[in-house]
């Protein structure tokens, strides 16, 4: 239950940054809230098709040891993917102090969100 809660949570406030990236460009890009709305929609919804789909065929695996490899393996991902793609672009604009600011902001962010959730 608790983990399920903190997952909730994490999601929340994941898709609220996802929702605004992918329909701020597309509204200004085509000048039409229908259609940012529409491919939004389709974004935060293949988060909950793909939580379906591993919960039907996933359901027979799921033990601690399958669920710690595959946050593992998450983890490595995204770390990979902040590292080694988002800051490399983040210091294309010209404003390494704000980058390295905001990555240290968004690191403490986590960290304290980390230690509510876990005491």
């Amino acid at each position: 239950m608790k983990l399920g809660i903190t997952l909730a949570i994490a999601l929340a406030l994941h898709n609220i940054p996802e929702g605004i990236s992918v329909a701020i460009p597309i509204y200004y890009s085509t000048g039409s809230k229908k259609r940012a709305f529409f491919n939004t929609l389709i974004s935060g919804m293949s988060e909950f098709l793909g939580a379906l789909l591993a919960s039907i065929f996933l359901v027979g695996f799921s033990n601690d040891f399958f669920m710690g490899c595959l946050y593992a393996m998450i983890a490595g991902i995204m770390i990979h993917i902040s590292i080694y793609e988002l800051l490399p672009s983040s210091f294309k604009y010209k404003k390494p102090m704000q980058t390295i600011l905001f990555f240290i902001i968004g690191v403490l962010f986590m960290l304290f969100s980390s230690l509510l959730l876990h005491s």
